[in-house]
């Protein structure tokens, strides 16, 4: 057996019929991870496009666990992190590609800061333009207001893409896609909860890794490739996960005002759907994009109205 003071790093990706965006990024892992020890775990959730196979025949290393259903994101990382052997975990989304010593800056990091139990770097596009790296807790003020107008008024607060950073900044949480996380933090405060199917995974970990007095830092410099990050949040069905994960998170962490919490969520959407209404009118329906976030806006709302099932 390989014991964990032998390896720096365990590299858990879960994939779900994403052959060929896993092909690439564990050849962005083994091409760019040089300087480190380390193992790789695929996690596949029951992909029926030949994933398990390619994996097996490209790449005969790497530990493949099969699901035989999809079991979602958190309980298919968990399956890797209960038998890792490293001292770090890295988890990868399939539709990563690391850059050139970008894990080894983050490691570097971690190495350095004992106290942090988790860090990220820069995610881009495939143009090379920055993504949003870094998300916030949910709290009555997220809930309510704009994301994007809360990163321009209050940057310390709410850190983001908009600004430059020269230096590793400390954030409430990580976006998942490439986050290291400590062993050790694991070890004491527990696995990702797997009550989460998709989205809030990791901001329900960061949270608890925070009550138990852990950091997560944010490392600018270490860059890594997300292409498909921002696609979900067009799909109804995706939103309606998100906004079921978010619901779990608040009952969870805020028992007594999580239905406060909750409506604010809802008045939030209503308020979305009357200014996509008045957006059409002015531009007498032309505007497509109005159209299509309106008709998301609607689908939403009428799903919360069915009592969100």
């Amino acid at each position: 057996m390989i014991t964990s003071d032998r390896l720096d790093l365990s590299i858990v990706i879960v994939n779900w019929n994403t052959k060929d965006l896993l092909l690439d990024c564990l050849a962005s892992v083994y091409h760019m991870i040089r300087d480190l020890s380390f193992e790789v775990f695929v996690v596949d959730n029951a992909s029926s496009d030949g994933s398990v196979v390619a994996v097996r025949r490209e790449y005969p290393q790497v530990v493949v666990i099969e699901n035989e259903r999809n079991l979602g994101f958190a309980a298919a990382n968990n399956k890797a992190l209960r038998i890792m052997h490293g001292r770090y975990a890295l988890l990868l989304n399939t539709d990563a590609i690391v850059t050139e010593g970008a894990i080894t800056r983050l490691f570097q990091f971690m190495e350095g800061s004992p106290r942090v139990a988790m860090g990220c770097g820069q995610l881009l596009n495939a143009d090379g333009t920055k993504q949003n790296s870094i998300a916030n807790f949910p709290s009555l003020l997220t809930l309510f207001a704009n994301e994007t107008l809360l990163r321009i008024l209050m940057p310390k607060r709410f850190p983001s893409k908009r600004r430059e950073y020269a230096a590793p900044i400390p954030v409430e949480s990580c976006i998942g896609a490439c986050l290291v996380v400590r062993k050790e933090a694991m070890d004491e405060v527990g696995l990702l909860d797997e009550r989460y199917f998709f989205f809030m995974e990791e901001t329900d970990w960061a949270f608890a890794m925070h009550r138990a007095g852990w950091k997560s830092w944010f490392v600018p410099d270490a860059l890594i490739y997300h292409l498909q990050g921002q696609s979900a949040g067009h799909n109804v069905r995706a939103r309606i996960m998100f906004y079921r994960a978010r619901y779990q998170y608040l009952r969870k962490w805020f028992p007594k005002s999580w239905p406060l919490h909750s409506l604010l969520l809802v008045v939030r959407l209503l308020v979305n759907v009357l200014l996509n209404v008045c957006g059409l009118i002015l531009t007498v329906g032309l505007h497509g994009g109005i159209r299509g976030r309106l008709a998301l806006y609607l689908q939403l709302l009428a799903w919360h109205l069915r009592g969100c099932p």
